[in-house]
């Protein structure tokens, strides 16, 4: 489907029901692109000028950013200029495989290295993006996995954090570190990485306060955060992955560039997927940031965070209704 060349092993095996849920968890992104887009090429015979602006305007309205809409429709006009298409069918194939050639270079899955014991995962993002959840569901994931997980509360600003992360350790029997409200969140997180160290713990994901871009204060403290756990272990933390909010749209491009500037970042997590209309933004993160998309939050349970797959996500998108 879209011309791609050959889909990964996993993708080809992937069973139908989980494709059919992820189309079912984007169709308000969808409704906005490819339902649009069918109305579009009713009753076309060719492809022209009009057509490609009309695909243009939707392309924006999903938010899928200037940039990348812009090296979509430069590639679907070369191809026209080719002759390379000459209908609506090979106009929609045409654009799952460019749109796939765009998330691609992102599309590399979270390995955890079981030399580095414990592997330490910093969590950061903004405030209302999902960032505590997302540590549980991560915590979920890697203990089904078979690995032992540890989870350091260093959100210690917000009370309901902790207490969050103290619920999903209940539940899922991994150790929860924590200090009182108001604690110095890079000594949680240094105590957590001991105590991770002296049980023989797999993975540690450090949970950190949500923050706005623009606060340099809070900035400056993810780096005191990332100095001190590297008196422990010079290579902690062994990723830092920055929590999105798909709702969010452009504006979470912001976000992102003012973290990979201040600590750098080496993955990203998409979450709410499902309850928004501007999803088309991931081509945006990827076309801008060139950083790995690890996981995509497409609903509330632990089994709706998901690893990134490029080519199950744009055929998830572009599916016939």
């Amino acid at each position: 489907m879209f011309g791609f060349k050959s889909p990964p092993r996993e993708a080809a095996q992937a069973p139908a029901g989980l494709f059919a849920s992820l189309r079912q968890r984007l169709a308000k992104t969808r409704a906005n692109l490819s339902s649009g887009l069918a109305d579009m090429l009713l009753g076309k015979k060719q492809i022209d000028d009009e057509l490609r602006e009309q695909l243009e305007d939707r392309l924006l309205l999903a938010d899928v950013g200037v940039d990348a809409t812009a090296r979509i429709t430069a590639r679907l006009t070369e191809r026209v200029a080719r002759r390379e298409l000459g209908d609506g069918d090979g106009l929609i194939d045409a654009l799952g495989a460019t749109m796939a050639e765009i998330l691609a270079p992102c599309a590399e899955p979270l390995v955890i290295d079981r030399t580095r014991r414990p592997f330490v995962i910093l969590m950061v993002g903004v405030n209302g993006a999902g960032k505590t959840t997302t540590v549980g569901k991560l915590a979920q994931r890697f203990r089904d996995d078979g690995l032992k997980v540890m989870l350091a509360a260093g959100d210690t600003f917000r009370a309901a954090a902790v207490e969050q992360l103290e619920t999903w350790g209940e539940r899922l029997g991994v150790p929860v570190i924590r200090q009182g409200q108001g604690a110095d969140s890079a000594s949680v997180i240094f105590d957590a990485l001991q105590s991770a160290q002296a049980r023989g713990i797999d993975v540690l994901i450090a949970d950190t306060a949500g923050r706005l871009h623009t606060q340099a204060n809070l900035m400056d403290e993810l780096a005191k955060i990332k100095r001190v756990l590297a008196k422990l272990d010079p290579d902690a933390p062994h990723e830092t992955l920055l929590v999105l909010d798909a709702g969010t749209g452009q504006n979470a491009l912001a976000q992102a560039s003012q973290f990979k500037q201040s600590i750098g970042i080496s993955g990203i997590v998409l979450t709410k997927l499902d309850g928004t209309a501007r999803g088309g933004m991931i081509f945006a993160v990827a076309e801008q940031l060139a950083t790995p998309i690890r996981f995509i939050g497409v609903g509330e349970t632990a089994a709706d965070l998901r690893p990134f797959e490029h080519q199950a996500f744009v055929e998830a998108l572009l599916a016939d209704d």
